[in-house]
């Protein structure tokens, strides 16, 4: 028989995700450096992303191996990011 896993809190993992893009909304408002608040949302963006895949898209539960086919992407993305970069900052 399959090992049964307790029900997520989504109502919880709304209002995380709820108070996380209210600090979005805030970090744009607050007077910093640009890379700041950049770096800031890139991070927010990811922390939400990675709630809405581990609880609704069920990957706190599965296997690593899932969660690192999920992962890659975001690998590669900053691989790209690297690599262009001296073309965009001479």
């Amino acid at each position: 028989m399959a090992d049964a896993h307790k029900e997520p809190n989504y109502i919880g993992v709304f209002w995380w995700l709820l108070a996380l893009t209210i600090l979005e909304i805030a970090v744009i408002y607050v007077p910093m450096a640009r890379m700041i608040i950049v770096i800031l949302l890139i991070g927010l963006a990811l922390s939400k992303a990675a709630l809405v895949g581990l609880y609704f898209m069920h990957l706190k539960f599965e296997r690593l191996t899932l969660g690192l086919i999920a992962l890659t992407p975001l690998f590669l993305c900053i691989f790209l990011i690297l690599m262009i970069s001296p073309d965009i900052h001479p």
